[in-house]
C-alpha cells in the first residue's frame, strides 16, 4: 500500500498528540504495551476457569494463546515481504513521535502491536464471550496507540487489526476439534503435571440407586412407615384395609362385660 494514502491522517493523529498534556502521552505510550500484558494475563484467567469446564471449552481456551502466536508469525513475514519503512522517518513535516522511532530494518507494515492485540481479543471472545466487551476495546485502543505515539501509519494498524482477527479466527476454528481430543487424552494421564494443566473437567453427577419395587405402584395412601398396603401413619387412605388393631378385634383379657 502506499504510505502516502494515510500520511495525511498520520499528521493529524500526531499533532493531536503534541497538543494534549503531557500526561495523556505518557498514559498512551504505557498503554500501547500493557494491552499486551493485560491479554496475557486474560489468556491466564480463561485456561484456568477451563480447567474444571468441559474438554471442548477448554481446548478453545488453550487453542487462543498459539492463535495469536501463528498470527504474530504471518505479520512478521509480511514485514519481511512489505520493508515499508516508519512514518517517524518518512513522513516529511510530521511531529517527532513520542515513543522512540524503531530502527531500519525494523519495519511499519503490518503493525506487529495490532496483529496480535486482535488476535488475542478475538480468541479471547471466542472462548470467554463475556469479556469480549473488554477485549476488542483493548485491541482497538492498542492500534490506535501506535499511531498516537508515532511509529505506525494507520494503515499499519489497520490492517494488522483485521489480520490479526481473522487469523486467530481461522485457527481456533481449525485447531480445536484436534485439541479437544488431546485434552480428553491428557486428563486421563497418570502425570500429576498433566492433568493438573488440562484440569479434571467437570464433576460427575451423583450415581442413583435404584427405586424402591412398590414405588411406581404407590397410590395416594402410600406413606413413611407402613408401605402402600397400609396407607400413612395417621390414617388409612380411602379404599385401604382398616388398620392392623382394627381387624384383630378387642384384644384378649380387655374389660368385655358379658351379659
Amino acid at each position: 500500500m502506499d504510505p502516502s494514502v494515510t500520511s495525511g491522517l498520520y499528521r493529524d493523529i500526531t499533532d493531536l498528540a503534541h497538543d494534549s498534556p503531557s500526561w495523556v502521552g505518557h498514559f498512551v505510550e504505557i498503554g500501547t504495551e500493557a494491552v499486551i500484558v493485560i491479554l496475557g494475563l486474560l489468556f491466564l484467567a480463561s485456561w484456568w476457569r477451563r480447567r474444571s469446564g468441559d474438554s471442548r471449552a477448554m481446548a478453545v481456551a488453550v487453542v487462543g494463546p498459539l492463535a495469536t502466536a501463528v498470527a504474530y508469525v504471518g505479520s512478521e513475514l509480511f514485514k519481511s515481504a512489505v520493508q515499508e519503512e516508519r512514518p517517524c522517518r518518512a513522513v516529511a513535516g510530521a511531529a517527532a513521535s513520542l515513543a522512540t522511532c524503531p530502527p531500519v530494518g525494523d519495519w511499519s507494515f503490518p503493525s506487529n502491536h495490532s496483529t496480535i492485540a486482535a488476535a488475542a481479543a478475538v480468541a479471547l471472545a471466542i472462548a470467554w464471550r463475556a469479556i469480549a466487551f473488554l477485549t476488542i476495546p483493548l485491541a482497538l485502543f492498542a492500534a490506535f496507540s501506535r499511531v498516537f505515539v508515532g511509529v505506525h501509519y494507520p494503515h499499519d494498524v489497520a490492517v494488522g487489526l483485521l489480520f490479526g482477527g481473522l487469523v486467530a479466527t481461522l485457527v481456533v476454528l481449525a485447531l480445536t476439534r484436534p485439541a479437544r481430543a488431546l485434552i480428553e487424552t491428557m486428563r486421563t494421564s497418570r502425570t500429576g503435571v498433566v492433568v493438573w494443566f488440562a484440569g479434571r473437567g467437570p464433576a460427575p453427577e451423583p450415581a442413583r440407586g435404584p427405586a424402591a419395587p412398590w414405588a411406581a405402584d404407590a397410590g395416594p395412601g402410600y406413606g413413611a412407615g407402613y408401605g402402600p398396603q397400609y396407607g400413612s401413619v395417621h390414617g388409612a387412605a380411602p379404599g385401604s384395609e382398616p388398620d392392623h388393631q382394627a381387624r384383630q378385634g378387642p384384644v384378649a383379657g380387655s374389660d368385655v362385660r358379658h351379659r
